[in-house]
């Protein structure tokens, strides 16, 4: 029996297990491993963060609390910005709306040398050409590209998509040029105060080519005297009294009678500059500023405020208008004859021709040409416009021309020295120079004293009397005192005056008991309507058009209407036999 017996396993117990637990417990610690190396990682990281938060924080402090340096001023929105810079300055209203401005673009050219040299197929080049931009003419394009010249262009400014569609053609020898496009953003709304520009981008009408220079000298926008609110008001005005009768164009204006500054400008027709008409087109030529025109009775506030400054006569003083007035060979008569003799404000209201003839011969020729002169009549205005005409004056002033001038016949000027000659008439009497430019808050205003104060003073009597009692009842409007002149003249034609077309103006101020703003509203040739009764004169056809234009202007450029009595509703007070007091109806 051998003394080494078999070893007995104990029950539960496997050969393999001291294995599987060495093998356990390795795996333990290679996760305990793993995750002190996670948590060391963590650990750094929140320290990173941590540490980048504390820089963030540090600097804001530093930013908000410590930093003493001024900040960097902000530009203005109007001007330009570096990235930004366009060769032309931008032209904006009076309230800094934006009238004209510049952006970039690209136009397209070709070197026909280079398509030649890289053996391009100019036929087939065209025709993928005209593919992409089919405003070409396929035959003008084969030519130009065909031409021996270094450089033709094919289009000019193009947009972003026709860029990338012209270049995603490939074909040599077509290459893009920077540059910049002018844009109207009210398009024909201010078309003859602005201007326009051409293909190359020069002024070539209205505010762009008078100030050509000094757009591409300046950053800074250009700011009109225009109010574009007011513009809009006096267009549509305008546009609707033309269509109303049928005529063939007018001009309506704005003017600031204590500055000279031109609120609005209107002619019609008028132009879109975005896509401007041949040069000889009629909507190009500036009715306000460039004709020249008879603006009939208009001009008897010019009589009247001559006769009136020279001292010869008084609001008092009458004068023989019994039967028509025969003069040199003409006979002058009223259309609406009184047949009597007639005071100054009755001459006016009434319109009459006849005495404003003799008023005329009783101040004489040379007071006459003299006063003419120094109110503006017989001189260009300054304005700052290329389009401005100047008046045509007779040579010699004899004294018929004294006596047809008296009542706007013989004496062609422009609508704006009407409407600026009589801004003097109602300001105090003093004329300011018209002008398209802002004037700042404080600026001196070049002024020459043309009237006295009190024949000012007169004037402005006369001309509210004219709209309450006389051929302006239509221009009234309810608490802004409308004070002017109605002014129909016949047009001259081969052999004479045309009798049906006829140059319709109404001329007003407001409030009269201190005017602010001068209005001028002219249709050239109206057509009777049913609604006029046949009439075309200026009392049925431009001072309505007049009084829509002051009632929707004067709020809007801060003028409050007077307070109005309530009308009554009653005839009186009755006494009841109770002693109470009861309303009268009636």
């Amino acid at each position: 029996m051998s003394i080494f017996a078999p070893k007995r396993h104990t029950p539960g117990f496997h050969a393999g297990d001291d294995l599987q637990a060495g093998a356990a417990l390795r795996l333990d610690g290679v996760r305990m491993q793993a995750i002190e190396t996670g948590r060391s990682r963590l650990v750094v990281t929140a320290l990173v963060f941590l540490l980048a938060f504390a820089a963030v924080g540090a600097r804001m402090v530093d930013v908000a609390v410590i930093d003493r340096n001024p900040p960097k001023a902000h530009a203005q929105p109007q001007a330009r910005t570096d990235e930004l810079q366009m060769e032309r300055a931008d032209i904006s209203d009076r309230t800094g709306v934006l009238l004209a401005s510049s952006l970039p673009t690209v136009s397209l050219f070709a070197r026909p040398e280079d398509l030649r040299i890289a053996k391009v197929d100019v036929e087939n080049a065209a025709i993928r050409l005209v593919g992409v931009l089919p405003e070409l003419d396929l035959e003008e394009t084969i030519e130009r590209l065909s031409s021996g010249r270094q450089f033709v262009y094919l289009k000019r400014n193009l947009t972003p998509r026709q860029q990338y569609d012209v270049n995603n053609l490939g074909i040599p020898g077509l290459l893009f040029e920077k540059g910049e496009r002018r844009i109207y953003p009210h398009g024909s709304l201010v078309s003859h105060a602005v201007g326009v520009t051409d293909v190359d981008n020069k002024g070539v009408a209205g505010i762009e080519k008078r100030f050509e220079n000094a757009l591409k000298e300046s950053r800074e926008p250009l700011a009109l005297s225009i109010d574009i609110r007011v513009q809009t008001i006096v267009r549509n005005e305008l546009a609707r009294a033309v269509e109303e009768f049928s005529a063939v164009g007018g001009t309506g204006m704005v003017m600031d009678v204590r500055t000279g500054e031109l609120v609005a400008m209107v002619s019609l027709p008028d132009f879109d500059p975005n896509d401007p008409p041949a040069p000889t087109d009629s909507s190009m030529f500036n009715r306000a500023t460039k004709g020249a025109y008879e603006m009939g009775s208009t001009f008897k506030l010019f009589n009247t405020a001559m006769v009136l400054d020279h001292g010869k006569a008084n609001l008092n003083s009458s004068f023989d208008a019994t039967k028509p007035l025969v003069f040199a060979g003409h006979t002058i008569h009223d259309d609406h004859a009184l047949n009597r003799w007639l005071s100054i404000p009755e001459i006016l209201i009434h319109s009459s021709n006849i005495g404003s003839a003799r008023m005329a011969l009783d101040a004489g020729t040379e007071a006459q040409r003299a006063f003419m002169a120094r109110i503006g009549m017989l001189q260009a205005p300054p304005l700052e416009l290329p389009e401005v005409g100047a008046p045509l004056v007779p040579s010699p002033w004899r004294e018929i021309n004294t006596v047809t001038i008296s009542f706007g016949h013989g004496l062609s000027v422009t609508p704006l020295q009407l409407l600026a000659g009589t801004a003097a008439l109602v300001n105090g009497g003093e004329y300011h120079a018209p002008t398209l430019l802002a004037r700042a808050p404080g600026d001196a205003v070049p002024a020459i004293r043309v009237i006295k104060p009190k024949t000012s003073e007169n004037m402005r009597q006369l001309m509210r009397m004219v709209v309450t009692d006389g051929t302006g009842k239509k221009a009234d409007v309810p608490g802004y005192e409308v004070g002017g002149k109605t002014g129909t003249a016949e047009k001259a034609g081969a052999g004479g005056y045309r009798k049906k077309a006829v140059l319709s103006s109404f001329i007003a101020a407001f409030p009269m008991d201190a005017p602010r703003y001068a209005v001028l509203m002219m249709i050239d040739e109206p057509q009777a309507t049913k609604q006029t009764f046949g009439f075309i004169t200026a009392g049925w056809t431009a001072a309505p058009a007049a009084g829509r234009v002051i009632a929707q202007i004067a709020p809007l450029l801060g003028l409050m209407p007077k307070t109005l009595p309530i009308p009554p509703t009653t005839k009186g007070i009755a006494q009841s036999k109770g002693g109470r007091e009861v309303a009268a109806v009636e």
